[in-house]
């Protein structure tokens, strides 16, 4: 009887067990999606050692001057036995800071770090930017070989971004192939060669360039942030809310993102040798959910400084004036591969569902004659419910191949009625497609 009642119990929790595994959720290339993904943990400060509360080492909530050393002072002092930098509420003004292993940052309600609009206030150390690995200026926060660190709270990191704006528009007057970079700008937060990062609650606005930048970065989770940079009166140009540049595991979940350029965009690495330098790679297993997008120039960038970007989700999110859904910008002078990417669940406004084009800004082959060409499939969009300008602005090109693209259960209002030839987007699906209220076929 008890063997019995063991085998039968056995049977139950093979079933549950069976059940289980089937509802799994998969990464579009199959592979299981790990538990990690689903746990959100608010950052508990008591839990992370001593509180260093900078307004105790002389600190002064004072918008006018600038107190760079002060505060970096109580960073090297928190970091000898490890613990939490405490910005209270008030305005400190301040160049670039430096988070060194066991530290922590946490900013209270109505705390502010506010950047210094004097460049000079920001030092020139080897960073990444723009797919490179070369001097330039610092963030505002910088957190380098920091497992475990954390930026929590209510208060905000401000970039104080209008002169910086206002210089690079009159020097691209003067000079319409002025780069990004020849235009001297600092980002707001740049966390690099990291695992076990946690970066929430806060608010990050104004930036005078990239907003955050996360470089060789393994688990990282960006949780209810308030990302922000103007597109009118003054745009703030190249602002992007989020940039991924070569990171493993990450998730975004609970962000509300409206800057003037790209909201989350997957950087890796240029030029015709990017993929064999061990510096670039690529972003892998990538989660954006249950977020909010403002005015962007797109929710998802593969580029423009990319190598190979695998199981990629964007999902349930809401979208009230980007430009583009996904654009893939393809490098002529790149080797590129974007796969199996997902986009489900949208609804609200954008511009374009999908962009695809050539992307040359800055082209150059280093000599090489033989152009790099990109591939870019299994990328579905599904279950989308869009107001949008134009469905696709897919341009066809010999320097790239579009196959095994996927459209299901859409429903897209849209002004522009002309759809992209099948032909360009290889043996692409279609399922359960209405475009105004009209079945494609």
């Amino acid at each position: 009887m008890k063997i019995n009642m063991y085998i039968r119990l056995m049977v139950l929790l093979l079933l549950l067990s069976g059940k289980e595994l089937r509802a799994q959720e998969l990464f579009p290339d199959g592979s299981p999606i790990p538990a990690w993904f689903r746990e959100t943990v608010p950052t508990d400060v008591d839990g992370l050692g001593k509180k260093y509360r900078i307004t105790d080492y002389g600190v002064v909530p004072d918008s006018t001057l600038v107190q760079t050393k002060k505060i970096q002072a109580v960073i090297d002092k928190a970091a000898t036995g490890g613990g939490v930098v405490m910005i209270p509420k008030g305005v400190f003004l301040t160049g670039s800071l430096f988070f060194k292993p066991g530290t922590h940052l946490h900013l209270e309600e109505g705390a502010t770090l506010k950047g210094s609009s004097d460049i000079s206030d920001f030092e020139l150390v080897t960073t990444r930017i723009e797919g490179q690995t070369l001097k330039y200026f610092a963030a505002l926060v910088n957190a380098d070989h920091v497992d475990g660190f954390t930026v929590s709270g209510k208060g905000t990191l401000n970039g104080n971004g209008l002169s910086y704006w206002k210089h690079f528009w009159l020097r691209r007057r003067f000079n319409l192939k002025c780069t990004n970079m020849d235009e001297m700008r600092p980002r707001v937060l740049y966390v690099s060669n990291s695992k076990n990062v946690q970066i929430s609650g806060i608010r990050l606005i104004n930036s005078p360039f990239w907003t955050s930048h996360y470089y060789k970065c393994e688990n990282l989770k960006l949780l209810n942030l308030f990302i922000y940079a103007p597109f009118e009166p003054v745009k703030a140009p190249s602002s992007d809310a989020i940039d991924l540049d070569v990171c493993r595991n990450v998730l975004v979940k609970n962000c509300y993102l409206s800057v003037n350029d790209d909201a989350i965009a997957l950087k890796g690495g240029k030029g015709p040798f990017a993929d064999k330098d061990t510096v670039n790679g690529g972003n892998y297993n990538i989660i954006i959910e249950d977020c909010t997008y403002g005015f962007c120039h797109s929710a998802l960038t593969c580029g423009s400084e990319s190598i190979h970007d695998r199981n990629i989700i964007l999902r349930r999110s809401r979208l009230q004036g980007a430009r583009r859904v996904l654009q893939l910008k393809m490098r002529p002078d790149t080797p590129q591969h974007y796969e199996y990417i997902t986009i489900e669940g949208l609804t609200g406004d954008a511009g374009v569902l999908l962009d695809v084009n050539p992307w040359t800004q800055f082209f150059d082959l280093k000599g090489e004659k033989k152009m790099r060409t990109t591939d870019a499939h299994h990328i579905t969009f599904k279950n989308l419910r869009l107001n949008c300008d134009a469905v696709f602005n897919v341009k066809k090109s010999d320097q790239y191949s579009l196959h095994d693209f996927m459209f299901k259960d859409l429903k897209i209002r849209t002004g522009k009625t002309s759809m992209v030839h099948k032909e360009d987007m290889g043996n692409a699906v279609w399922d359960d497609v209405m475009i105004n209220g009209a079945v494609v076929k």
